[in-house]
């Protein structure tokens, strides 16, 4: 298992995070992009595919997105189960 080296796993659990909540709702990027825009944000559908796609989100957008998605919580185990997934350990794993 290799060490986490830079932002980019970071940018892949975020990826896979909100896939797998767009997935578990049946929520495609237009229907993200509606439910934003019923917040007052504005964001394409084509834009946010970018964006999950590359798993760069500033920290509003991603909250404003786990509002929208109903999401309670991103808890710690299932980000090191990621991590695990994609055979990456992380340095303090407690």
């Amino acid at each position: 298992m290799s060490k986490i080296q830079d932002n980019a796993s970071w940018r892949q659990v975020v990826q896979r995070i909100i896939k797998a909540e767009m997935s578990k709702r049946g929520v495609k990027y237009q229907d993200l992009s509606d439910r934003l825009n019923t917040i007052g944000i504005s964001q394409s559908a084509d834009n946010l595919r970018n964006k999950v796609n590359k798993g760069i989100l500033g920290a509003d957008l991603l909250l404003q997105i786990m509002y929208v998605l109903n999401m309670r919580k991103i808890e710690r185990e299932e980000i090191i189960e990621l991590f695990a997934d994609m055979q990456i350990s992380l340095d303090n794993e407690n």
